[in-house]
């Protein structure tokens, strides 16, 4: 049942294809904002995926996330995730992440839950009248 609450915790280590390059040769590569986000929404995903119903996954709908401070290529980062509210199909977290005891990223996320098949029945409908 999704209910406030529901957590997770999840541990990655920044890695080239999450790591901007484009400061320059003296700035050593760090962790892209996007790439923060993308971590934040999966861990959200992970966090409500075992409470809801089978053929039901979620998508994102709305990121509110401040990118804090640089952490480096091959620095562990563990990305946090609270749901805050459940309005129907809407589900609120909080969301944070932190290299070590340093918080870089915090913020909010919106996801909704969907039916995957009829997600994906739309989709198909949508990208075949193009």
């Amino acid at each position: 049942m999704l209910a406030p609450g529901i957590t997770m915790e999840q541990k990655h280590a920044v890695t080239e294809a999450d790591a901007i390059r484009f400061l320059g040769p003296d700035v050593p590569p760090s962790l892209a904002t996007r790439s923060m986000i993308w971590w934040m929404e999966f861990t959200c995903r992970d966090a409500v995926l075992p409470h809801l119903d089978q053929g039901q996954d979620t998508v994102g709908t709305q990121v509110n996330v401040s990118h804090v401070a640089a952490t480096p290529l091959g620095h562990d980062v563990t990305y946090r995730a609270k749901v805050t509210a459940v309005d129907g199909r809407k589900l609120t977290f909080e969301v944070e992440a932190r290299d070590g005891d340093e918080l870089i990223g915090q913020g909010t996320h919106e996801r909704f839950v969907i039916d995957v098949a009829r997600f994906a029945a739309g989709l198909k409908k949508k990208f075949s009248s193009r």
